[in-house]
């Protein structure tokens, strides 16, 4: 079903809502993503949970006329939706950028009983200022946004094994959107430390991490009381699209051992 609640700032949120159980699943996409890329995880566990999947401020379905994009509001965009829901406890999946939104949301929702990351946070030691996302990526899209993503993108996004068919989706969606907007949508990410909120988060993250690049596990606990991290091999940024069969299967175990 498929349904709105407004964040703080009065956006309209989208999200879908199926499936059933105590335990709400709610999927958050990563950068110039949406609710559809949670598709397979939804069909897959239905059955078993309340899946919610929504759509953040600028993204799918959901309102872009925010006037300011901050990390607080897209915690604040998932609070709305996990507040939302008649669940009594919620486990946050976030993916790529979103892995710190949920980190902040979680702060800011009781129900919050764990918290899932895909392919992000690998190492909350490493530092990239806004400065330096300026420098390395705004300009790249700002001067050229289709070269950017045909080109600049694909090297940090896909492995050799990403299907062509997942490339072919991810690179039409991502040109729907306008180069100053999306600039705006990923800048919140590089003007906020998440090690500090890490610090704060009590619940359990665990991680499904790409064998693309290297997860400093070490580095993280020093930030994250409980965590830690799986690998699942031969995928890019997306394993949730590239390969669902073995991602939901993986889900699944991280599931049952949180509960």
């Amino acid at each position: 079903m498929e349904k709105y609640t407004l964040s703080s700032d009065g956006q309209k949120i989208h999200y879908k809502e199926s499936g059933n159980g105590a335990t709400a699943l709610l999927f958050v996409h990563g950068w110039l993503g949406n609710s559809e890329w949670w598709n397979d995880q939804q069909n897959y566990f239905k059955d078993q949970y309340h899946i919610l999947q929504m759509d953040l401020a600028g993204h799918g379905k959901s309102d872009s006329s925010r006037q300011s994009w901050t990390s607080e509001l897209y915690a604040d965009d998932i609070k709305a939706v996990a507040d939302a829901s008649d669940s009594s406890e919620i486990i946050l999946v976030g993916h790529s950028m979103s892995g710190a939104y949920v980190l902040e949301a979680a702060l800011k929702t009781p129900k919050v009983k764990a918290i899932v990351l895909i392919d992000t946070l690998k190492d909350l030691d490493e530092s990239f200022t806004e400065e330096q996302a300026e420098q390395v990526m705004f300009t790249h899209y700002r001067n050229n946004f289709k070269y950017a993503v045909e080109n600049f993108l694909p090297q940090y996004l896909f492995a050799e094994q990403t299907p062509p068919t997942v490339k072919e989706r991810l690179q039409y969606e991502f040109l729907q959107n306008e180069p100053e907007m999306v600039i705006n949508l990923l800048r919140p990410l590089y003007q906020t430390d998440f090690r500090e909120i890490a610090k704060h988060i009590q619940v359990p993250v665990i991680a499904i991490n790409s064998d693309a690049s290297p997860v400093n596990i070490e580095a993280n606990r020093k930030y994250l009381k409980d965590y830690n991290s799986v690998t699942i091999e031969g995928v890019g940024h997306y394993p949730m699209l590239e390969k669902p069969t073995e991602f939901n299967a993986i889900l699944e175990d991280i599931i049952k051992r949180l509960a």
